[in-house]
């Protein structure tokens, strides 16, 4: 009798649980449809042959993504897209601890496109979307692809190893931070059709470009501050180039304005009347923007003398002659824009620099964050007093 009892207690047990199993199975399908509702909040959508689900994983076939243009829609085709680990989120949302993309194959007129290794960690899709808040965005961990290359008629022509994106929330949602890495980036430069062009990279030694390329910054969403702290391009026997940018005011509700903007005026039948309130409303919203501060900056890595080398030659002259000429002119140059401390700044820089090429380095950094509608109109009023506005400043080899 006791193994009677114990016979249906088990058998029961496993009956509930397949119940239980099958009442909260995931729904491969409901996980799209959301996932769709959140990227209509950006202005695309996507669309799928059909939709597979086994146990935590959803593979989506045939995926095109369609983005609004100012012309008319542009439909990308994905191909099948596979979620994995996916489970649902306490708001009704859902996450996938990887989402894997099909290797990009493509041929057109000649060229040829590959990608391979492409794929998302940690997505996070909301269970309501909305642009107001970082909660109701779709995000994500990390994204990496493998090497990326373009062929033309059979040659390649540029070659990328392999990038990495990271995104990291506040604990309390009130921003992110982010960084990207584009690693190995190649290009061919052997065959411009210019010839003078050619000549001139073949001289330079330009004909092979080897690089990488960097960004890191961060979002906060009540204040809207975006703080780019690198956007650098490090080229082989060349230099490296470094952006760096604070501004406030790219909050949630702008972009969602911004968003509304685009859609009207793709909605527009007429293109130009569109375009043009477009233009008007964009102008408008852009006001609400400050700017904090900028930097750009050249590392030198001997391009400078093989340019100074290349140029002189073409005047007939010498590199360090030819220096000494630009160091002249650069003065003059400077002096019709009316604005005689940053000229006396540049001058000294520009003659450093050309001296001894290492660094250049072109700041803006006001005292205090300056609104955009004022920047406007000192760049319209009195274009000459814009470096005192900014806070303008040059250096070299510093």
């Amino acid at each position: 009798m006791r193994h009677f009892n114990l016979t249906r207690v088990l058998f029961a047990g496993t009956a509930a649980a397949l119940i239980s199993s099958h009442a909260y199975a995931l729904d491969g399908e409901e996980m799209l449809k959301k996932l769709n509702a959140a990227y209509a909040s950006y202005g695309s959508q996507f669309t799928y042959d059909s939709v597979k689900t086994d146990d935590t994983t959803v593979v989506a076939k045939g995926v095109k993504l369609k983005v609004e243009g100012a012309d008319k829609p542009t439909e990308l085709p994905i191909g099948d897209v596979t979620f994995s680990d996916v489970e649902e989120a306490d708001d009704g949302g859902y996450y996938a601890g990887n989402v894997a993309f099909q290797n990009v194959d493509l041929s057109k007129d000649g060229g040829h496109v590959t990608a391979k290794d492409i794929q998302i960690d940690g997505l996070s899709i909301p269970g309501t979307p909305s642009t107001d808040s970082i909660d109701g965005m779709i995000l994500y961990e990390s994204a990496h692809t493998g090497p990326i290359t373009v062929e033309q008629d059979g040659k390649r022509v540029f070659q990328i190893e392999k990038t990495v994106t990271n995104i990291n929330v506040a604990e309390d949602s009130s921003g992110i931070g982010f960084d990207t890495s584009i690693s190995g980036i190649w290009a061919d430069l052997s065959d411009v059709k210019d010839p003078k062009g050619q000549e001139t990279i073949n001289k330079l030694g330009l004909t092979n470009i080897n690089g990488n390329m960097v960004t890191k910054g961060s979002w906060t969403s009540a204040t809207g501050k975006i703080d780019i702290t690198e956007l650098s391009i490090d080229a082989r026997d060349v230099g490296k180039i470094n952006l760096l940018l604070s501004m406030s005011g790219y909050t949630p509700q702008l972009m969602k304005a911004m968003q509304d903007a685009t859609k009207a005026a793709a909605s527009n039948p007429d293109k130009k009347a569109g375009e043009a309130a477009l233009g008007m409303t964009m102008m408008g919203l852009l006001q609400q923007l400050s700017f904090n501060s900028a930097s750009i900056r050249f590392d030198d890595a001997s391009i400078t003398k093989r340019l100074l080398d290349y140029f002189g030659k073409e005047q007939g002259v010498t590199g360090e002659q030819f220096a000494q000429s630009l160091k002249g002119m650069v003065p003059i140059m400077i002096a019709q824009l009316n604005v005689p401390d940053l000229q006396n700044q540049v001058s000294a820089a520009v003659a450093k620099f050309l001296d001894d090429p290492k660094s250049l380095e072109i700041k803006a950094a006001p005292a205090s964050p300056v609104a955009a509608p004022m920047i406007m109109g000192a760049a319209m009023g009195a274009p000459q007093t814009l470096p005192q506005v900014l806070g303008v400043s040059v250096n070299a080899n510093q």
